[in-house]
């Protein structure tokens, strides 16, 4: 069975700049938006863009995460042909080992991508939100006559230093990367999106895998070697939204983002649905108690208190004079009467004591990771409790 192009999502890093919300869960399963989990995205954009056949490469807390993907039919990847494979790293007869970096875990998998004898490799991660149609780029690295087409976004100067960068020609050849550079001669931003001829990329992955000094990482080594060795590398300009959500504070701010129109994901290109495996809830009750302005409130909520430019998941209940203000509800949280919230993360099941008091009121300029309180999954909060801004709040084992 031949596939032109399947997809291989990097979905095993441990997140550790999430913290506790990453504490049980591989970070592509972190709640998102009301009702999604982050991979979700890539997951949609895969099926929208008729991708059929992707591999799943898990490793750190993967529990929680193939219990989510399941067979893959809220995305329409229940295939016989094809469909969704979660790859784990397995004990092999000669030796076992655990993915060592994002090339190594496709080097890993080489036996599984040949069953489908792909012409071209889609490389994606699942921790970033945004839509794109990949068989555009596909199109343009075909034009190109590519042997790797990298997906790049551009980002602010000031923000450039974050990113690896890719400094292309005015036909988008890429002729330099720079990881993380001081002082960035461009602001084109891998989005950790790429695809690869087949042939081509077998044999960066078998080369790199020799060499004892490699990373096993696309950017640090892959990338740089094919660079080296005069390979034809293009950039693929994406217009439109795309976060990375890996910190606490880029979390925070992407699904803020989805109560300001201009930057509300889902406002445009309706036709591109992001899918979701999510708990059928009944309606969200709204009590006349309550007051709620510019916020997402999701299915199964009871919400008696004030909720203003927050996002709440399914499954929340907020009790009388509860206030809550800039934050992220995750679900079946319980915000119990007269508790007061400003700028935190409330994960899965938290019970927040009454009249607790958890964050900072008032924020002076941007808001950074250090005006964030986050509070962990199954958290339970004293009534009375006193939980300043910059504390990360986790369960006792």
């Amino acid at each position: 069975m031949q596939k032109e192009c399947i997809a291989m999502l990097l979905a095993g890093g441990e997140g550790s700049r999430l913290g506790v919300l990453t504490k049980e869960r591989a970070k592509p399963a972190v709640p998102f938006g009301g009702k999604y989990r982050i991979i979700d995205f890539t997951l949609s954009n895969c099926v929208n863009s008729r991708i059929d056949t992707v591999g799943v490469l898990t490793q750190y807390q993967p529990l929680e995460l193939n219990d989510y993907i399941g067979n893959g039919q809220p995305w329409d990847l229940d295939r016989i042909e094809g469909g969704i494979h979660i790859l784990p790293p397995y004990q092999k007869r000669q030796s076992s080992d655990w993915y060592r970096g994002t090339a190594n875990a496709i080097k890993q998998n080489i036996t599984f991508i040949e069953r489908y004898s792909p012409i071209y490799i889609l490389v994606l991660s699942g921790d970033h939100i945004y839509k794109m149609d990949y068989s555009k780029m596909l199109t343009f690295h075909k034009k190109k006559k590519a042997d790797c087409t990298i997906a790049v976004v551009d980002v602010e100067r000031k923000e450039a230093s974050r990113f690896g960068i890719m400094n292309s020609d005015e036909n988008d050849r890429i002729y330099e990367f720079e990881e993380k550079p001081k002082n960035p001669k461009s602001t084109k931003a891998s989005m950790g999106i790429y695809i690869f001829n087949w042939d081509k990329m077998k044999l960066y992955l078998e080369h790199d895998d020799k060499d004892d000094n490699s990373a096993k990482d696309f950017g640090k080594n892959v990338i740089p070697a094919m660079l080296s060795a005069g390979e034809k590398l293009y950039a693929y300009p994406f217009k439109g939204y795309w976060k990375d959500v890996g910190t606490i504070e880029s979390l925070w701010q992407s699904n803020m983002d989805l109560l300001i129109s201009k930057n509300n994901i889902f406002s445009s290109d309706t036709d591109w649905k992001i899918y979701a495996r999510s708990p059928m809830m009944p309606p969200h009750y709204i009590s006349t108690t309550a007051k709620i302005t510019d916020s997402l409130i999701s299915g199964g909520c009871t919400v008696e208190g004030d909720i203003h430019f927050s996002v709440i998941f399914y499954g929340v209940t907020v009790e009388k004079n509860a206030r809550i203000t800039n934050s992220i509800i995750m679900p079946g949280a319980h915000i119990r009467e007269g508790a007061v919230l400003h700028y935190a993360i409330i994960d899965e099941g938290a019970d927040i004591g009454a009249n607790a008091s958890i964050g900072a009121p008032y924020i002076h300029g941007e808001v950074s990771a250090e005006n964030i309180t986050v509070i962990g999954k199954n958290v339970r909060i004293d009534e009375d409790s006193v939980i300043e801004e910059n504390n990360i709040i986790e369960a006792e084992n």
